[in-house]
């Protein structure tokens, strides 16, 4: 896989001051802008891993789950 460079931009941004302190806190960052990236990380992770999981599911190796009544 090539690796793709970096690129940092400085952005202005409305952000509820309230869920950036419990992403902060829930994440562990010691900065409000690690925050902010660890969850962009997240994000882009849960992106992957549907992608792989709809690729599986395409391929056959998943079959839908049981529903269960009630």
């Amino acid at each position: 896989m090539a690796k793709t460079r970096r690129v940092i931009r400085r952005k202005n941004m409305l952000i509820d001051q309230r869920k950036l302190d419990a992403a902060k806190a829930a994440l562990g960052a010691k900065t409000e802008t690690a925050a902010v990236d660890a969850a962009l990380d997240l994000v882009v992770f849960r992106a992957e891993v549907f992608r792989g999981l709809d690729a599986l599911v395409a391929a056959g190796g998943l079959e839908a789950p049981a529903r269960r009544a009630g």
